[in-house]
């Protein structure tokens, strides 16, 4: 049946299907996880352990990506969400820039990636936290002025709106409904978490902004914001969350390992060497493949693996490090959420560190 297909393009087949077959557990490991996390941990939780003091801000928002397995593709949101909840943007960005990394899932999946051999993922973890760190406290020491965009700092209007005291008042456009003052804030965070909640509590419903499914996901749960969720209505909206999270990161998890196929399979050893040859050259060839393919970060380990005998390690940390920093989808969302003066300092800054960090390891 096959037989008159050319044998490179059933090669290329052959390795576009190795790299999913490797990947995609570790892609659903990842969207439960994170689904279960956007159900039964609250962002209001986050924000109360993160210090006053600026640099210890940065490092705690550096590492506390450990416990929030999210990839990428949605961190952005949730980054979102927690800056309006209070979380200090220094903090805030380096969360967002270590939590698609640091992560266990991650880590795993970048060690059985490289053969079960510690160096990458430790090198690319280390990378992402020096990142963090050094951006973070570039926002937190020498960038002026809010990050969010106007109409997202905005006061809570229309149909929602939550005061100071854990109150909730729901005002339709034209009327009335409300909960007055007083009710308990186990209550009203679950009222509230409908309207700006990122991650979600044990009372709240997932809000799932990185879908195209996202608006009819949410009118459904809307259906329900005046009762609290029994124990199997929230596994079948975690569930129904993963599916949605899963079918966003799943393309471009395709696409990447289709790229990543047809490159080893047509482009010559030799074109890829001399494009990239060198530290220099390299390093930064890898930062735009990184940017271009837009992978998921439970599994672009395992497409920069593929690279292994044709790159240098630092190219390949810079790559893994780059990558869930910084690639198109991200920058999309990044610039519908924020000024695009601070998320030009994002990528400038961002850039460099992981530019020289990569020369220097």
């Amino acid at each position: 049946m096959f037989n008159h297909l050319p044998d490179s393009f059933l090669q290329m087949n052959t390795i576009f299907i190795s790299i999913l077959i490797e990947a995609l557990p570790f892609v659903l490991i990842g969207v439960f996880i994170a689904s279960f996390i956007q159900m039964y941990v609250s962002e209001k939780f986050i924000a109360r352990v993160i210090p006053k003091n600026r640099f210890w801000a940065v490092v705690v928002g550096s590492f506390i990506g450990v416990l929030f397995p999210s990839c990428e593709c949605g961190i952005v949101p949730i980054v979102r969400n927690l800056l309006k909840k209070g979380v200090p943007l220094h903090a805030g960005i380096a969360f967002m820039l270590t939590a698609p990394i640091i992560n266990p899932v991650v880590l795993f999946s970048t060690y059985v990636a490289f053969g079960s051999n510690w160096e990458i993922p430790i090198l690319r973890v280390v990378g992402s936290l020096v990142v963090a760190l050094v951006v973070g406290n570039l926002i937190a020491f020498f960038y002026k002025g809010e990050g969010l965009k106007e109409k997202l700092l905005a006061p809570a209007t229309g149909e929602e709106k939550v005061d100071t005291q854990g109150g909730l008042a729901l005002q339709a456009s034209q009327g009335t409904a409300s909960i007055q003052q007083g009710v308990p804030e186990k209550v009203s965070f679950e009222q509230a978490g409908y309207a700006s909640s990122g991650i979600g509590s044990a009372e709240t419903l997932p809000v799932h902004e990185h879908s195209h499914h996202n608006e009819h996901h949410d009118a459904h749960l809307s259906e329900h914001s005046h009762a609290e969720l029994s124990f199997m209505d929230k596994i079948w909206h975690t569930a129904k969350h993963a599916v949605d999270e899963f079918f966003s990161v799943g393309k471009y998890l395709v696409f990447g390992a289709l790229i990543a196929s047809a490159m080893q399979t047509y482009i010559k050893t030799s074109t890829l060497m001399s494009i990239g040859h060198g530290p220099i050259l390299s390093i930064l060839l890898m930062m735009v493949l990184a940017f271009i393919l837009s992978l998921c970060s439970e599994a672009d380990a395992f497409i920069g693996a593929s690279f292994r005998s044709l790159f240098s390690t630092q190219s390949i940390v810079a790559f893994l490090v780059f990558g869930p920093m910084l690639d198109i989808k991200n920058l999309m969302m990044m610039l519908a959420s924020f000024k695009a003066k601070f998320v030009f300092f994002i990528v400038i800054s961002v850039t460099i560190v992981v530019f020289l960090y990569s020369i220097l390891i």
